[in-house]
């Protein structure tokens, strides 16, 4: 499946979330067109009439160009008579019969992807927790989008690795498969879906050797850190990507060292490959 259709299927997924998590009778959402600084409102839910399908909204303009161009959440409590946006577009909403509308950015690597809008017939303020459900909403897109575009990056690795096999220096292949092994496992602890969590780490798993009975086991934030370190990054490096302190770092260094019976960095990585912990 393409990246936009992928991308389209998630903002769908989170304008359903949306309007369970807030009672909003309406939502719809879009991606930003490749190459053009606005949006197409392909997503929509709850809507009575086709004024908002295929709608381009250009960053900038009416509520959501005004989230795309300032990259966060904007909301106005009656649309047409806003003085805070501009109204390009107060014939499709008004057609739709919204008033009260919110938009929030799906940002991925501090670039607008698309935006979420949720909104009221009625002209009255949505509050916190509303709010507070659309932001959700977009992470939620944020998070799943950097997951796949990771594991695409770490498939393409792979793949690269694999064509270089009879290289006599295929090294750098593998380092690159490493690093996005080690990128992919730092990323798991922040996803709050159970299930896209599993997946992702029984992806990293398959680009290790297979693991023989009864071989050595490490926790998961000590596999984290051996992750890191075999890509070539220092203790302050592991820290700053993971989040931790650097004397966590040492201590769960020391903790995979001892459990491999290694007793430097170098020949932890190598006792970990060899027990089909690392690729």
């Amino acid at each position: 499946m393409a990246a936009e259709a992928v991308a389209a299927v998630e903002i769908h997924g989170a304008l359903a979330r949306l309007r369970r998590a807030t009672g909003l009778p309406v939502a719809f959402g879009g991606l930003v067109e490749p190459g053009r600084p606005r949006i197409r409102i392909s997503e929509l839910s709850g809507t009575v009439t086709p004024a908002l399908r295929a709608l381009a909204v250009t960053s900038g303009n009416g509520l959501g160009g005004k989230a795309v161009a300032l990259a966060r959440p904007c909301a106005v409590t009656d649309y047409s008579r806003s003085r805070q946006i501009s109204h390009e577009y107060d014939v499709p909403v008004a057609a739709e019969g919204i008033c009260s509308v919110v938009a929030v950015p799906v940002v991925v690597r501090r670039q607008v992807r698309g935006v979420l809008y949720g909104a009221l017939r009625t002209a009255q303020p949505l509050g916190d927790r509303t709010l507070g459900a659309a932001v959700a909403a977009a992470r939620d897109v944020e998070q799943a989008l950097v997951v796949r575009e990771e594991a695409r990056g770490l498939l393409a690795a792979a793949r690269l690795a694999e064509a270089d096999a009879a290289d006599p220096a295929p090294g750098t292949a593998w380092e690159q498969v490493r690093e996005a092994h080690a990128a992919l496992r730092a990323l798991a602890p922040r996803i709050t879906d159970p299930g896209l969590r599993a997946d992702l780490l029984a992806a990293c798993g398959l680009l290790a050797a297979p693991r023989p009975a009864g071989g050595v086991s490490l926790a998961p934030r000590e596999l984290d850190v051996l992750s890191w370190v075999a890509a070539g990054a220092t203790n302050a490096a592991v820290a700053e990507r993971l989040g931790l302190r650097p004397e966590t770092v040492k201590g769960y260094l020391r903790s995979a060292m001892r459990k491999l019976g290694a007793h430097t960095r170098g020949e932890a990585v190598t006792a970990a490959r060899r027990a089909g912990l690392l690729p």
